[in-house]
């Protein structure tokens, strides 16, 4: 699985919710990677919202990416009220210590660049992760709100879990 790291803006409510842009179309990445409108249309829902990349540490869902003129949108919820690690990822978002988004994801047509870093047409993504600090300099988080239950996370995760197995 690859992983790429955006500096996001975050919103986020006190039960949990939250919203951000995972990936901004037309600015390459701090390694120079490039994900193309169009990259994510097959990306089923819920997307586990992970915190660090960490595959045992999931502490809410994204129900909601929508492809937008300017980037990948998200909107999800930290599930504050059923997972006390979600709470304490509010806590660290809320301070400012947490600002980022990071996307982990599967190639699944990609083309090297000029100067470093790859054009990605197509990938899978297999989560997005809260992270401190991110690789994309346009990926943040930009509001939080309540969404999905603890069930379809554990689905999601299963889901995601099955798939890397087989990688």
């Amino acid at each position: 699985m690859e992983h790429v790291f955006v500096e996001t803006k975050m919103m986020l409510d006190d039960a949990g919710a939250i919203s951000g842009i995972g990936w901004k179309f037309g600015v390459p990445d701090r390694i120079g990677d490039d994900i193309l409108p169009g990259a994510f249309k097959g990306a089923r829902l819920p997307v586990p919202m992970l915190f660090g990349h960490d595959l045992n540490d999931p502490i809410g869902t994204w129900d909601t990416l929508t492809e937008k003129s300017d980037g990948l949108h998200l909107s999800g919820r930290l599930l504050v009220d059923e997972v006390p690690r979600a709470r304490e990822v509010r806590a660290l978002v809320k301070s400012g210590a947490v600002k980022g988004l990071s996307i982990g994801f599967i190639s699944k047509s990609a083309s090297s660049r000029a100067g470093g870093g790859r054009t990605i047409k197509s990938l899978e993504l297999l989560e997005v992760s809260l992270v401190t600090i991110g690789l994309h300099p346009g990926a943040k988080v930009t509001s939080a709100k309540s969404a999905v239950t603890a069930l379809n996370l554990a689905a999601a995760i299963n889901r995601a879990a099955a798939h890397i197995g087989r990688s």
